[in-house]
């Protein structure tokens, strides 16, 4: 990495607090758009999360052209197009993404669609493909995890063709994101934890990988002492509004941070395992984290940051009391010691043998697939298909 050099983007306007939903409608007035179509889940419209969105644009004198709410957990280029057609009929003009990162992808996927016409959506894969700016676009996360609201980046399956379509394009990103802890106060303990771990592990990879820049570090480090200071407040007490609202803020914070300095191992080795055993995503990033930072430790290339992440990480007293030679390591062991609380909490698995739905023949793939992810080059380590197995041998029951 060139040291006198980097990028930082983030055009995304961030709406947060406890009454954030009511600011919709003058959101939609200022962009010249009243009909929104709303994409979620029925998950999130079984829970009654979406009678927030909808009382709040209604008492803002917004109705909603239609809500689309059949998004499946691992949604498709026809999901897409079905969605497309549904906001062409319903003469919708803009759209309002409600749920977690499989309905924000699909709703960015659904934005080309309409903004560009036509039904291909495979011809605007890759990066940097579009050219110019889609429709007004809001997003409303119900997981504080993914980071997707502030993501330029979106992944749909095509299912004749058996393969993922990755798309880039700063004009993904939506014109705001809505941070509201009413959205996240139903959410179930396991999915609180895992998700949490998702947010965190961004942040750290964020701020111990390759491509790190000060603006980045700066919500990194933030995003971490957030969730540090409140993820076992929450698992105590899921209905406090405040607690939820700092964990959603560290995630759009982390979610900030990953997309301008990119991630490493833990998220090639998560997704590999995400595909193969088709594990959710947050628990995949939980399960990995502390041996990659292990390896990466013991590379030699990371003791600096993370050293300094113990401090949001373990607080004060602890960061005093660790020499500097030992926070790196302290660092490691404090994200170890979350990790036992949670599984205490929930049964948040900590290895591959605790999760029941691996098996050690497994390995080898789950290697192979994870070395041709594109996130393990901003790994600061270098790993190859050995050493990537040695690091799941660790995970597999923490030896």
């Amino acid at each position: 990495m060139s040291k006198g050099y980097y990028e930082f983007f983030c055009p995304v306007k961030v709406i947060a607090g406890e009454a954030a939903l009511e600011h919709i409608p003058f959101e939609l007035s200022a962009l010249g758009v009243s009909n929104p179509l709303m994409i979620t889940d029925k998950g999130v419209r079984g829970a009654g999360l979406s009678d927030y969105v909808i009382t709040a644009c209604s008492e803002g004198g917004v109705e909603m052209a239609s809500i689309f709410d059949d998004v499946p957990p691992d949604s498709s280029t026809e999901v897409v197009r079905n969605i497309a057609a549904v906001y062409r009929e319903q003469g919708a003009d803009s759209i309002i993404a409600v749920g977690g990162g499989s309905v924000i992808d699909t709703a960015k996927a659904v934005n080309i669609l309409v903004s560009e016409g036509g039904d291909n959506l495979a011809k605007y894969s890759g990066a940097g493909v579009l050219k110019r700016p889609l429709k007004p676009f809001f997003v409303i996360p119900t997981t504080a995890g993914t980071g997707s609201e502030v993501t330029s980046v979106a992944v749909i399956a095509d299912r004749k063709k058996g393969v993922k379509l990755p798309f880039g394009s700063p004009f993904l990103l939506p014109n705001a994101a809505i941070i509201d802890p009413r959205m996240t106060l139903t959410l179930p303990a396991h999915i609180t934890a895992a998700t949490a771990m998702d947010a965190l592990t961004h942040a750290v990879e964020a701020y111990t990988c390759m491509a790190k820049n000060p603006l980045s570090d700066a919500y990194a480090f933030s995003a971490v002492k957030k969730i540090s200071e409140h993820l076992l407040e929450v698992m105590d007490n899921p209905k406090d509004p405040q607690g939820r609202l700092e964990l959603a803020q560290a995630s759009t914070m982390a979610g900030i941070a990953f997309s301008n300095s990119m991630v490493g191992l833990v998220h090639a080795l998560g997704h590999a395992l995400g595909v193969i055993c088709h594990l959710p995503h947050g628990m995949c990033m939980s399960l990995f984290l502390p041996y990659v930072l292990e390896y990466n430790l013991r590379k030699g290339k990371i003791r600096e940051p993370l050293a300094e992440l113990l401090l949001p990480l373990a607080g004060a007293r602890v960061y005093a009391n660790t020499p500097p030679e030992q926070r790196a390591r302290r660092a490691v062991a404090a994200i170890r010691e979350l990790r036992d609380e949670l599984f205490e909490r929930c049964k948040l698995p900590r290895t591959l043998k605790e999760t029941g739905k691996v098996s050690l023949d497994l390995l080898p793939k789950i290697a192979d697939v994870a070395m041709d992810d594109g996130s393990i080059i901003f790994n600061p380590a270098e790993a190859d298909f050995e050493e990537v197995l040695e690091v799941l041998k660790s995970a597999w029951d923490d030896m």
